[in-house]
Order: structure tokens, then sequence, then C-alpha cells
């Protein structure tokens, strides 16, 4: 027996050796190749400083003879090429058309240890304006997830009219996450594989850099077609664009800390739930009804009886989360629409 358990300390301590190496080697995997669209994006976009961190835009002047700026606000965990789909319909109808990505997404710096939050992504998007000469230009805001979040504490801003606020001419939010506390039963029912793994991952104390580490773009493809429709899937190609975004300076090791927005969220739900109910700014939602994040009809009903003045627009039934990826179509008339209509 003695013998038997040497033998398998010295396999146990042999299969150790020889898993080292390869998972060296796994956790220095590099970054994809930017595809040649993705590389288009970065190469027509620019860089401002905002303390001391590189912040990624993307800034097209487009139709003559209108004055309106929109800017484009990301969601979570991908970045400003989410708008690639709906830009060129975009600058046919406004002068200005602006996306940025947030600190810790895209191809914006993502230092680590940084104390990631909304208060910050929204200042972020002021000192944009700022930089781009827009601080007394009306401007209409077109978010999605994450974006919608940040919004609503510029449309905070704006509405309390706080030192170095957007004037804000609009508002169009899009399959928000979960904005409006609903209840557990709702919350919670057929949640995502990534959204758990993301629940894991903000919750997770001293193993939140490890999952982030073992992360990888198989994992992240599984987990993201889950908010994806059945019949609206990424390309392969899509699929690689996006990981290539969240991977490029190792965006990955800081998605723990991103995720913090979730608690911020829940803390700050009055302000920002409130900055839609007391607005005077016109407001409207897109929404892809096959959302496992936003449940249909229940977020929709939610919706209109906390906010009655917003006007809303529903896609078809088989577009989920991604609305402005999945319909870019449906999406851009729904949102012109919206503009044309004030």
């Amino acid at each position: 027996l003695v013998r038997q358990m040497q033998l398998m300390k010295e396999w146990w301590i042999q299969v150790g050796l020889l898993t080292v190496p390869f998972l060296a080697v796994y956790l220095h995997i590099p970054p994809p190749n930017f595809s040649p669209a993705l590389f288009t994006w970065r190469s027509t976009g620019a860089f401002f400083t905002f303390k001391e961190q590189q912040i990624f835009y993307r800034d097209s002047w487009g139709a003559v003879g209108s004055s309106d700026v929109v800017i484009l606000l990301h969601g979570f965990p991908t970045s400003s090429y989410d708008w690639y789909k709906i830009w060129e319909g975009l600058t046919q109808r406004f002068h200005r058309v602006i996306a940025l990505d947030f600190i810790g997404f895209g191809f914006s710096d993502k230092p680590r240890l940084h104390r990631y939050s909304i208060f910050e992504q929204a200042s972020i998007v002021e000192a944009m304006i700022g930089h781009l000469g827009l601080r007394d230009q009306k401007v209409n805001l077109l978010s999605h997830d994450y974006g919608d979040t940040v919004a609503q504490e510029l449309l905070h801003r704006y509405n309390h009219r706080r030192k170095g606020y957007i004037n804000i001419g609009s508002l169009c939010l899009s399959n928000g996450g979960r904005w409006f506390s609903f209840t557990d039963s709702v919350q919670y029912n057929n949640v995502p594989s990534l959204i758990f793994f993301f629940q894991l991952l903000k919750d997770g104390g001293i193993f939140s850099p490890i999952l982030t580490r073992l992360m990888n773009f198989y994992f992240f493809t599984k987990g993201i077609s889950e908010v994806f429709g059945p019949h609206t899937q990424p390309s392969e190609a899509e699929y690689w664009d996006m990981w290539t975004a969240l991977r490029t300076n190792e965006g990955n090791l800081v998605i723990d800390s991103v995720l913090q927005f979730i608690n911020q969220r829940s803390k700050h739900r009055d302000r920002w739930v409130g900055a839609l109910i007391n607005t005077t700014v016109p407001l409207h939602l897109i929404y892809g009804p096959l959302d496992p994040v936003n449940p249909h009809p229940e977020f929709i009903e939610h919706y209109k009886n906390m906010i009655p003045k917003s006007t809303f627009s529903i896609l078809d039934d088989h577009i989920s989360h991604y609305p402005q990826l999945e319909d870019p179509t449906g999406f851009l008339n729904a949102y012109l629409n919206f503009i044309n209509s004030f």
C-alpha cells in the first residue's frame, strides 16, 4: 500500500510538471490579429487622454445641411464596433456620428487595479464632448445595454444641470440589463451561461483573476451566442472580432473589475431610474423581445408602467439582446422614426 501511494504521488508530480508549461503557454496566448474590418474601424478612429488613460473614439462627418449630432454608447462586454452595421445609415441623417470605447473596453486602455464605475464612464463621455468642441451643442444619445446605464447617469447630470453636463436633445435606449430591478422570478429564469459566469467573476473574490485567465474564445462564443436569437447568430468572423476587441490590451483580465457595475446599478437604482422618470428629454426604447436578459413581455410591461411618457419600438419576435447587430435595418428605421418625430 505504501508503495502504491508512493507511485501515485510520483505520478501526480509528473502530471504537474507536464501541466505547468502547457498552462504557462495557455495563459500567455497573445490576442488574435485584427480582421481587415476591425483594423479599418480602429485605423479610422482616434484617441484622447482622460486622466492619463487613452480613450478610443470614432467621429464621422455625415449629412450636409444638418447640425444634428448623435453619440453612440455601447454595451458589455463588447465595444463601439457594435454599431458598425448602422454607421453608414446614421451618417446619412446626422451631421456627426460619434462612438467611443469606454475605459476597459475595445481599443481603449484597460488598467488593472482600477475602480471602474458608471460615474467615470459618464465623465469620459463628457470629456470627449469637450475634446471635440461640442460642449454647447445639443446631442442625441443612442445607447445599448451597459451604455444605457451610462446614458442614465448623463441624463441625471443634465436634469440637475451638474457642472460639465452634456446638453441632451434626446435619448434612445435599447435592450439594457435589468435596470428596473424585476422580481427574482423574472430576473433569474433561464439566465444564459455567460451571464452566470459573469456573476461568478463579479463575486469570485480571489478566484476571479484565475477565472478571467481561463476564459477563451470558445467559451466566450458559446456564452454570447445565448443572447442572440437562433436565426440571428453572428458569423464566425463576427465572433472573432468581438473576442479580439475584448482581448486587446488584455481586457479579459479586467472583466471582473468592470462587472462591479452590476452592484452599482442596484445601489444607485433610484438615481438612474429617477433620471428617466423626471426628465423632459424625448425618450424612446428599441427592444428585441427574444432577449433572455430582459424577458418579454414582463420587461416591456414594467418599462411602460414606470416610464409612461417614453415611446418604444418592439422589433420582430426573433430579435434578441443585440438588436443593432441582429436587425440593423429594423433598428435604424425605428431610431430614425423616433428622431424625426420631434
